[in-house]
């Protein structure tokens, strides 16, 4: 049996998945544990900075749809998840972190830096578990990673420290480069914190950093199409929403001006960009799941630690290696956890 559809509704059948809404807006995903089980329903909000039809981050939220189903069903509550899409403005980002504050659902669930600063500028109550954010306690989401202290925690996407391994995996890849573009978000703290470390590790190295900031896309276009004009050069993505909103246009411009190119995520380079070292998106909320979990069952945000990934992944695009004439040492492919062909 079917309930109403709205922030009470539910479906009588755990397999049962309805989406409701627009991308737009909000897509509700109602699920149940069995009949039997059942206590009140549980409501969680998640804000995402980007468009459902984004790889990473549609099955990223299937991922944690189908670990959400599982741990209701195990503990006997009815849930219901409403996922809100901001397509990357950060003006909707704004106006649906007010919308969902004001439903008041039982927890929020947030990835990013470009999502979680507007919700925590509100000052809700409500707990929030995020993901995908570089470095909360300097961003003022939380007290401390060991003991957040506040209604907030959840997971970071890596140290500062694995920017600089960017700029070292672009020197083994390419020895031969002496310059790179690093394109950043300027206007969060994660993206001036990864800027700062391949600066200083720059220069062990041998390179010098020109910063290409990810506003808009012509700008983007503008500052490649200037670093190019010089050879031996390089880019590196760093960690933003923007450079998953500007991703396929970053790849293409790396390919138009034959640059090697350092991504943090796998989609980068499935979609044919060079090089890949970075965290695995899906698995960061499979554990936001059991941290709502957890938080649903009675526990407190400020009890539970924020966590950073304990594995990353190396990946590499053989036949963009081969477009930009470069051949991978095998000693990096022997390191690599993926090898596109």
């Amino acid at each position: 049996m079917l309930h109403q559809s709205g922030w009470g509704g539910g479906v009588r059948r755990r397999q049962f998945i309805t989406l409701l809404g627009s991308a737009a807006t909000a897509a509700a995903w109602p699920l149940v544990a069995p009949a039997q089980q059942c206590q009140k329903m549980r409501r969680v909000g998640v804000l995402m900075p980007v468009s459902e039809d984004e790889p990473d981050n549609r099955s990223a939220s299937a991922a944690f749809v189908q670990v959400m189903n599982h741990l209701a069903a195990a503990s006997g509550y009815e849930i219901k998840i409403d996922f809100n899409w901001a397509k990357g403005d950060p003006m909707e980002i704004r106006r649906l972190a007010e919308q969902l504050v004001a439903l008041a659902p039982d927890v929020i669930v947030t990835s990013g830096d470009a999502t979680m600063a507007p919700l925590m500028r509100l000052k809700p109550k409500i707990p929030i578990v995020f993901n995908n954010v570089t470095d909360p306690v300097s961003a003022g989401f939380v007290e401390s990673l060991a003991q957040p202290g506040g209604n907030a925690t959840g997971f970071t996407r890596f140290e500062y420290t694995l920017a600089g391994k960017w700029l070292e995996l672009l020197k083994q890849i390419a020895p031969h480069l002496s310059r790179v573009a690093v394109c950043r978000d300027s206007d969060t703290a994660g993206g001036i914190g990864q800027l700062a470390v391949i600066q200083s590790v720059a220069p062990s190295v041998g390179m010098d950093v020109y910063v290409i900031n990810l506003r808009d896309a012509r700008e983007i276009e503008q500052g490649v199409a200037t670093f190019a004009r010089r050879p031996n050069g390089g880019l590196i993505l760093t960690a933003s929403a923007p450079s998953i909103t500007y991703r396929e246009l970053i790849v293409a411009l790396a390919a138009k001006y034959k640059l090697p190119a350092v991504y943090y995520r796998r989609s980068f380079v499935t979609g044919g960009g060079l090089i890949s070292y970075g965290y695995d998106l899906g698995q960061q909320f499979r554990d936001t799941a059991g941290y709502v979990d957890r938080i649903l069952k009675g526990e407190r945000p400020a009890d539970l630690p924020v966590q950073a990934p304990t594995k990353y992944e190396l990946v590499i695009n053989l036949t963009t290696a081969k477009a930009l004439g470069i051949t991978v040492p095998p000693t990096l492919l022997s390191r690599a956890d993926e090898v596109i062909e």
